[in-house]
């Protein structure tokens, strides 16, 4: 069925605010059949009653197989159709079901039945209201209810008042219990959907993190490993020998972060991260303007600021080319600018800017990060002052390194 009907068009398999998910309210037909036969018991007088008419035996055979498939109809058809959702079946289920009762009600007035089969009308008009659109399935139910008491009147005579009362009473029971399925099934696919929501934000964690780990690290590590090679074709194996020391202690370090990012256990440290910086930027022989201490920084955002850092000083040895580079530091703002060769400003923001964002976003801020203003590149994190209480965020990549 069109996307433009399923508002509209009422099914088990409804899409549950807009999620996409399959409403069949998870009863498979094992689950149904004891539930709809239930209600289905109440017919069962009327398939003694069509056996037991006064028609030849053929015609009650007819009759009573006609029972058999009212009830067949409501257990079976309306369960398919409220799962096929389509048009076309479920129009065909409410035809074959109003024919259906309506074969029963004449040939048991014709058969000398005294009357009483006028709630059985209630099967109908749930299957009505379940399988057809709401705005027409209330004038339809109307419809079918003025049509099968004519039908009644015409095969038995008068409508008694507990006649009327058994249908209202057995119909409110039976849209209750309908409503009841689908209430559960919502909770059920909203408990789903959180679980799926809680994944993705673990997946996405992982990945900012993974990234920011890995990102550095493989990048000091490469800067280091290409220092010592070049001081070994130099001769200087000594400090050849610490060079490779520092890569291989920084290859335990990252694979002891990777270990705690996959545990959730690791916080990164806005000290240690300029301490590593400074060692970095050194090892890939460019200047270091670095601040000396991390002190005015309050603790909710030093691991924040840390990433920032992280990511600067990685973008500033992988790609600028830069001769320097300078941090600045505040208590609401990280800075770190290079001079080297910028971005062009329609190149599309990379992984680590937008994760970045996110992270300073989840502390109320926002990311900048564009061409200097005497070129090379900047990237700066800003937070609102700290009594101010605002929460705005921002963010402007406007390209990714």
């Amino acid at each position: 069925m069109a996307d433009g009907d399923r508002g509209s068009w009422p099914s088990l398999r409804r899409d549950v605010g807009g999620t996409g998910i399959a409403d069949p309210t998870r009863l498979s037909l094992r689950k149904w059949l004891p539930m709809a036969g239930g209600w289905s018991l109440l017919l069962l007088p009327w398939v003694y009653a069509a056996a037991v008419s006064d028609h030849p035996p053929v015609v009650r055979v007819l009759l009573t197989l006609n029972v058999l498939a009212y009830v067949a109809a409501y257990c079976g058809a309306l369960y398919y159709a409220m799962w096929a959702e389509r048009r076309l079946v479920s129009l065909a289920t409410v035809a074959l079901m109003a024919g259906l009762w309506g074969g029963m009600v004449v040939g048991l007035g014709a058969g000398g039945t005294d009357g009483g089969v006028l709630y059985t009308i209630s099967f109908l008009i749930v299957t009505v209201i379940a399988l057809l659109p709401r705005r027409v399935s209330g004038i339809v139910a109307l419809a079918v209810v003025a049509g099968g008491i004519l039908l009644y009147r015409w095969q038995f005579g008068p409508v008694d008042l507990g006649s009327i009362i058994g249908i209202v009473a057995m119909t409110f029971a039976m849209i209750g219990m309908f409503g009841l399925i689908r209430a559960n099934s919502e909770l059920r696919n909203a408990r789903e959907e959180l679980a799926r929501m809680a994944v993705t934000e673990e997946r996405d964690r992982m990945a900012r993190d993974l990234h920011d780990v890995l990102g550095h690290s493989l990048t000091t590590i490469t800067v280091k490993a290409g220092l010592a090679r070049r001081l070994l074709e130099r001769g200087d194996d000594a400090r050849a020998a610490e060079e490779v020391a520092d890569v291989e202690r920084l290859g335990r370090q990252a694979l002891s972060d990777v270990r705690a990012t996959i545990s959730a256990n690791r916080v990164a440290s806005l000290a240690a991260e300029l301490a590593g910086a400074r060692e970095a930027l050194r090892a890939a022989e460019i200047e270091a303007d670095l601040p000396r201490a991390v002190d005015d920084v309050s603790a909710d955002r030093q691991q924040v600021f840390a990433y920032v850092l992280r990511e600067g000083i990685t973008n500033a040895i992988r790609h600028s080319g830069a001769g320097r580079v300078a941090v600045r530091l505040t208590p609401d703002s990280i800075e770190v600018v290079d001079d080297g060769v910028g971005a062009p400003s329609a190149t599309p923001a990379g992984n680590g800017l937008t994760g970045l964002a996110e992270r300073v976003a989840a502390i109320g801020g926002w990311v900048d990060s564009g061409p200097g203003e005497l070129g090379g590149w900047r990237l700066v994190a800003t937070c609102p002052p700290a009594r101010t209480g605002s929460t705005n965020t921002r963010t402007d990549d406007k390209a990714a390194r």
